[in-house]
C-alpha cells in the first residue's frame, strides 16, 4: 500500500457536465466522507505507519461489544465501512479527526480508485473471456463450447490458467490517474472523470497522488 493520504467513498452514479466549450465530459458521482480517524498505528507498535478511519456512521444499536469498545476511543460512533491508509507520519492525525475532501483534494488532481467490479456469477468463455464460438446454423454442432482444453499423451492434464468457464467479476479493480472534475465541499460529493469499477452504492478506496 502506498504512503498517500485517502478517503472513503461511495459511488452514486453517473451523469456528464459541459465544459466552458460546450464539451460533454461524463463524470461518476461519488459521495466521500467525511470520515473519522479511528486509530493510529505507528512502527514502534505495529511494525508500520498508518491511519485507520470509518465511513458511514452506524447506530449504537447495531454494535456488537468489540465494535463499541473499538469505537469508544474515537467518540463512540460506530461505523460501517474500516480502512486504513499508510501514511507517513501518523502522529499529525489525532484520534477523532474528521478527514473531508477539502483538505485531500482540489479540481484538476489526479486520483487512483479502487472498488469491487460488478458480479457477474458463472459465466462461460465467451462472455468471460470473449471466445469467438462455433457457426450459429443448423449444421454446426460447436456453438458455445470451449473446445480442446489440453492434450492426450503429454502432458496428459490441464495446464494451470486455461481460460475456462468460472466465476466472473466481483473483483477488486484499481484505476489510476483519474482526473477530478469537480469538488462540492458542502455535499461531500466529488466528480470524477470517467467510469468507475463496481455497482452504485459500491464503496470505494480513493487515493490521492501526493
Amino acid at each position: 500500500m502506498p504512503n498517500t493520504k485517502g478517503i472513503l467513498g461511495r459511488k452514486v452514479g453517473m451523469t456528464r457536465v459541459y465544459d466552458e466549450n460546450g464539451r460533454a465530459i461524463p463524470v461518476t458521482v461519488i459521495e466521500a466522507g467525511p470520515c473519522t480517524i479511528l486509530q493510529k498505528k505507528t512502527v514502534g507498535k505495529e511494525g508500520y505507519n498508518a491511519i485507520q478511519i470509518g465511513f458511514l456512521e452506524k447506530r449504537e444499536s447495531r454494535l456488537n461489544k468489540p465494535e463499541a469498545g473499538h469505537f469508544k476511543r474515537s467518540g463512540g460512533v460506530g461505523f460501517y465501512h474500516i480502512k486504513e491508509f499508510r501514511v507517513n507520519d501518523p502522529e499529525s492525525y489525532e484520534v477523532g479527526q474528521k478527514i473531508t475532501l477539502a483538505e485531500i483534494l482540489t479540481i484538476g488532481d489526479l486520483i487512483d480508485i479502487s472498488g469491487m467490479s460488478k458480479g457477474r456469477g458463472f459465466q462461460g468463455v465467451i462472455k468471460r473471456y470473449g471466445f469467438s464460438g462455433g457457426g450459429a446454423s443448423h449444421g454446426s454442432n460447436f456453438h458455445r463450447a470451449p473446445g480442446s482444453i489440453g492434450c492426450s499423451a503429454w502432458p496428459s492434464r490441464v495446464l494451470k490458467g486455461k481460460k475456462m468457464p468460472g466465476r466472473m467479476g466481483n473483483d477488486l479493480v484499481t484505476l489510476k490517474n483519474l482526473k477530478v472534475i469537480d469538488v462540492r465541499i458542502d455535499e461531500n460529493v466529488l466528480l470524477v472523470h470517467g467510469t468507475i469499477p463496481g455497482a452504485k452504492n459500491g464503496i470505494l478506496n480513493i487515493f490521492t497522488k501526493a
